[in-house]
């Protein structure tokens, strides 16, 4: 199994929205995804609530079958339709692939 977690920090407005807004909107697209990608085994988004200097203000935890499911994943078209709305709110991103 392949986890794919991603942390975003946010601008403070992008999109037309504020930071908030843009986090449960990024937050409900990622999740719309689940059963709709093949090998794409659970898919689980969350926005930070402390607000400390260190946090992150939304994260991205998935699971995948296999490496190459996370490859399809990422060129899949429903998930590249959501990029370019995460790319103009996020300042900053992090990402960790592993296998468990």
């Amino acid at each position: 199994m392949i986890k794919h977690i991603v942390f975003w920090k946010l601008k403070d407005e992008a999109n037309g929205f504020s930071k908030i807004e843009n986090a449960k909107a990024i937050k409900q697209k990622l999740e719309s995804l689940q059963n709709q990608i093949e090998g794409l085994i659970k898919i689980e988004v969350g926005i930070d609530f402390l607000h400390s200097p260190e946090s992150a203000d939304v994260v991205l935890y998935s699971e995948f079958e296999s490496k190459e499911a996370l490859d399809f994943y990422q060129q899949h078209s429903l998930h590249k339709a959501i990029m370019p709305f995460i790319a103009e709110a996020r300042s900053e991103r992090r990402v960790v692939d592993y296998e468990s």
